[in-house]
Formats: structure tokens, sequence, C-alpha cells
């Protein structure tokens, strides 16, 4: 198999005190971008598609286009199903050959998020494939994730939820969300609450909402043309502690999204320029150096 089960990178992660970038994706210069980069820094990584994703890109050319520049790289890479929010979608993913999938059932009452969770579970498992799951949920927009208020995750339900749906990986609301807005102040996380979390649990943690819109990526967006208002992310250090109490997986997408849409405001300053290529790996390039960064810090100990 070309592609890797997320269980087996996170268990590698959990076992030596890192976490493992998520990149979310939704074409092929940005998958590229990614997994270039992720390979310049020799960095394991999981790649991942939102169901809004899978129907832009289409579900058929998905694992073809991983697996083919996946079969290059000396890295270990994992395709991730993010925020699938039905069996149905979580079952054609696996069938076609994701190799770790997210069932996000947490918008249900706790017993219905056991029930769904439980049998993407077994399916998954049968396939040889790992499932995420989420208890808690994180405020903010993004794809077809919205919601009005967080929901922090409680620890000793955290627990049952595990024992009861034999997940691989755990999604835990600490207090990120999604999209660019996450902060009106400086970020905070209930590192307290992970830490109780993780007294209870002993499998992989998952931090979503973790892009962190530095003030360096939105001088450069600004710079190119772009307006981003008071977008603020989750700081560096605010990461670094996360991962040394259990975070194994942190998700981004935000930031690749701003790091893309500016490298091709900037290379479209130049009006003679009309040949796709040149603007998208300008976006591609820009994608490389804020994964970069990105790692960087995930691999600190």
């Amino acid at each position: 198999m070309i592609l890797k089960s997320g269980k087996e990178i996170l268990e590698k992660a959990k076992q030596n005190g890192y976490a493992v970038g998520a990149f979310n994706f939704s074409n092929l210069e940005q998958l590229k971008a990614i997994l270039l980069a992720c390979e310049e820094m020799k960095s394991d990584v999981i790649v991942q598609t939102s169901p809004s994703a899978i129907k832009y890109m289409g579900i058929d050319v998905v694992v073809p286009m991983v697996e083919s520049i996946a079969k290059n790289l000396s890295i270990s890479v994992c395709l991730n199903l993010d925020h699938g929010k039905d069996f149905d979608l979580v079952k054609q993913c696996i069938d076609m050959g994701y190799t770790n999938v997210m069932i996000d059932a947490s918008d249900l009452p706790f017993e219905q998020n056991v029930e769904l969770t439980k049998k993407c579970v077994d399916y998954a498992h049968e396939h040889n494939v790992s499932v995420e799951a989420e208890l808690g949920s994180l405020k903010g927009v993004e794809d077809e994730v919205v919601a009005k208020e967080s929901v922090y995750t409680n620890p000793k339900l955290a627990k049952e939820f595990v024992e009861k749906t034999g997940v691989d990986s755990l999604a835990v609301s600490i207090g990120t969300s999604h999209g660019a807005y996450k902060f009106k102040g400086e970020s905070h996380l209930d590192i307290e609450r992970l830490k109780e979390i993780k007294s209870q649990i002993d499998i992989p943690f998952v931090l979503h909402g973790a892009s962190s819109v530095s003030d360096e990526l939105k001088s450069m967006f600004i710079a190119s043309g772009g307006e981003i208002g008071n977008a603020k992310g989750v700081s560096n250090q605010n990461l670094i502690e996360s991962i040394k109490n259990g975070i194994c997986k942190v998700n981004v997408d935000t930031d690749l999204r701003i790091a893309f849409t500016t490298g091709i405001r900037e290379c479209l300053k130049d009006k003679t320029i009309f040949n796709p290529r040149d603007y998208l790996l300008k976006g591609m390039d820009m994608i490389k150096e804020e994964v970069k960064r990105k790692v960087g810090i995930l691999n600190m100990k």
C-alpha cells in the first residue's frame, strides 16, 4: 500500500512527542505544494479533504492524485476524510482508498454520536482504515462546518466515548475554532482540560482549527491587495503546549488558503501575466513556505 493509515503515523508521533500536520487541499496545486514541502522537511504528513472539497474535485480523482505523488516520496503519507458527517460518505471514502476517515457526529446527542461513530469504526477496521471522531464542538465556519458556540470536551465523557467506540484518535475541543477569526485578543487554549483528558485516555488527540493566521502572513495578504480585518489564530506557544500534552495531529486549512491566494494576487500584479501556470506556481511556493514553517513548529520538543 502506498498510503499509510492515520493510526500508524499518529502512534509514531505520540511515542516520540511531536505532532503531524494535517493539511487540507482542494486541487492538485495545493496537494503538490503540501507533499513537496513535507518531503523537503522529511516529515510524515496527513493530507485531507472536506466533503465540499470532494464535491469540488470529484472523489474518483482524489486517491489516484494523492498516490501518484506519494509513490515518489520517502515520507509516509495518509489520506484523510475531514469532517465526514454520515456513514455513506465514510464508507465511500474507505472503499475508494482513503486510509483514515473522520466521522464528525459531535453535533448529535452523546449516545447517537457513539452509535454512528461505532458503526463507522466497525466498517473502517474491517478494511484496515483508522478512524478519528470528535467529542465537543468548535465554533466558527469552514466549508460545511458551522457552529455558533463551542462546547468543550468533557474528560469523563471522552473516556466513555473512546471505550464504547474504539476510535483510533479523538478530536478535542479546548478553545480553537474554525476559520480565520478565532480570537479577539491573545489566543488561549484550555491546556488543563487537555491534561485531564490525557489522564483518562491513551490515544492520539487532534487539534482542529489550528491555523495561526500569523501577522507575517496577514501582512503579505494585505500587501497583495487582500482584506482580512482582525483575523487571529492559534499562537505558536499554544501549539507547542498542546503537543506536549497529547496533541498528535494538528489541522491546518485557513493558513494555506491565505498563502495560496496571496501568491496568486502578488503574481497577478504583473498585468502581462495570463498563463495559469505562472500564478499557480507562485501560489504553490507560498503554500510550501507556510507548510514548512508549520512543520518546524510541530516538531519542536
